[in-house]
């Protein structure tokens, strides 16, 4: 009883985050309850039978191990019924100081009660006088004595015992098959039989050991691919020129891109190999592109599993690329001796996804590479010489250097640019730094939108290399309307082509992430 007073006054010390905790006692065997009893003088530590406490190692262990769990479970429980958030590691440091205390004056193991915890919150106790008015009470009984115990009828105890065990058996074993799956609910029933047959102790740890084997089988199910892609369907930031995206269209099914994600171990990354397998079987492909951004872990085993997928690829003829490695990831690899030279490690998936397409360019493109004059490019752009030569007297030639900034977020849309030769990053606001969300290429344009509507400028637009740009300022823009129609018009239809270029990608990219 002592040990019970005890163990509410470290509930009371420490204080429930929910409500006041009950102390929920086990007793493993009658005899180990006395065997260890802590001594309190010299005489009573020499006689302590110590070498019980070896047998006893399994017991301590196991009820170590649920009463951390029946804590967790409880505390979760206890959130439901009060709807207030608990704080967990408060509760587990409320109940380790109790059970040292408790232990201290020779009392059981204590533990959270669900059921004397939600009744004393529905009956208005909200504070931690309720924990304080059990541990006054136990008090007073240990004070008392217990000699009135022997005036409460044997039968009300065996009756109360009976009570007990049997709504355990109702609520475990049949109760239960309502809200559990066939699965659980086998293994909650085989436990009870192994703790019924061989112990208290066998039914925890093949408990445990049934439960991880549910976990992997369960995780095993889960595909290691979160989404897939290819080339034509989901591109880099970096926006080409239209015979460029041409080619990517049409070529672009040779790069093979998998994010992946949760744990990688045997069961997931051997359903990843039989994909790949299957999928380089039937399509022909340059660049395996895999993305570890969501992966978790990875196992030695899912590495062998990237062996075989390499050695697959070897046959077909296909680049092996891993983009934002973690580093327990990356040291997993390396420890399995796996990265070597064959293999690519980009650090970001858009890096890896510019170098590839550079080489289907490079591999399928039959002419030369140049991006040729500004007269052709507006003469095939507009539909015409005669609408180019008109379109080059209206824009102001430029050129930039790298980093140079042509225009600031924020600013007046009061021109677009033409890029004849260089490339020109989109820059947002990241907040602690600019982020790069797009780059744009020869023979594209820029601030077209703005243009149109005269909204202020959405982004920062900043050389990354020595760039040559043709802008076309509004007063430009609105005298090319009034006085040459074909030219605004055939402007015009070349504008809506290249926003609806970008739209459709932007679409096919949102598909890509939806699968």
């Amino acid at each position: 009883m002592a040990g019970i007073a005890a163990a509410h006054l470290a509930f009371f010390a420490t204080g429930i985050s929910i409500t006041d905790a009950q102390a929920d006692g086990w007793l493993f065997k009658a005899e180990a309850a006395v065997a260890l009893k802590l001594p309190w003088n010299f005489e009573e530590f020499s006689r302590f039978p110590w070498p019980a406490l070896s047998s006893l190692a399994g017991d301590i262990v196991a009820m170590m191990f649920v009463t951390v769990m029946t804590v967790l479970l409880n505390t979760t429980g206890i959130e439901l019924e009060t709807r207030h958030e608990a704080n967990l590691e408060r509760e587990l440091n409320a109940v380790g100081s109790a059970n040292l205390l408790s232990a201290s004056l020779g009392g059981y193991v204590t533990c959270i009660s669900l059921s004397r915890t939600t009744l004393n919150y529905e009956v208005g106790g909200r504070g931690r006088l309720s924990g304080l008015m059990v541990a006054a009470i136990s008090g007073l009984v240990l004070a008392a004595g217990a000699g009135f115990l022997a005036y409460v009828p044997k039968f009300v105890l065996g009756g109360l015992l009976l009570y007990s065990g049997l709504y355990l058996l109702y609520r475990w074993l049949l109760d239960s098959w309502r809200y559990l799956s066939f699965v659980e609910y086998i293994s909650l029933a085989a436990i009870a039989l192994i703790i019924l047959e061989w112990g208290f102790i066998a039914g925890v740890l093949i408990g445990v050991v049934i439960g991880l084997a549910t976990f992997a089988l369960s995780v095993s199910r889960v595909h290691a691919i979160k989404f897939s892609f290819d080339g034509s369907e989901y591109h880099s930031s970096l926006d080409r020129r239209p015979d460029e995206l041409a080619l990517l269209t049409k070529y672009g099914r040779e790069i093979q891109g998998m994010f992946l994600h949760s744990y990688l171990f045997f069961g997931s990354a051997n359903r990843l190999h039989q994909h790949v397998r299957a999928l380089l079987a039937k399509q022909k492909c340059r660049f395996l592109l895999f993305d570890f951004r969501l992966v978790t872990g990875i196992d030695s085993s899912a590495t062998f599993s990237f062996t075989q997928i390499k050695q697959v690829a070897d046959q077909c003829g296909a680049r092996m690329i891993f983009t934002r490695l973690t580093r327990d990831v990356e040291n997993a690899f390396r420890a399995a001796r796996f990265i070597s030279d064959h293999i690519i490690v980009a650090p970001n998936l858009d890096a890896a996804l510019e170098s590839c397409e550079n080489a289907i360019i490079k591999a399928h493109q039959t002419h030369d590479s140049e991006a040729g004059t500004l007269r052709e490019w507006f003469t095939e752009a507009l539909g015409g010489a005669e609408n180019a030569d008109q379109l080059i007297q209206h824009c102001k030639r430029i050129e930039v250097q790298p980093d140079e900034i042509i225009v600031r977020e924020g600013d007046p849309a009061n021109s677009m640019h033409f890029i004849l030769d260089g490339r020109v990053g989109i820059m947002v606001n990241g907040g602690s730094a600019p982020v790069r969300v797009r780059s744009l290429g020869p023979h594209t344009t820029i601030g077209e939108m703005g243009l149109i509507t005269r909204q202020p400028r959405s982004a920062t637009m900043q050389a990354e290399l020595v760039s040559v740009l043709y802008e076309l300022s509004a007063s430009s823009y609105e005298r090319i309307r009034r006085e040459n129609p074909g030219l605004s018009h055939a402007l015009m239809t070349y504008i809506i082509t290249v926003m609806a270029e970008r739209l459709s990608f932007a679409n096919r990219a949102i598909g890509v992430l939806q699968r």
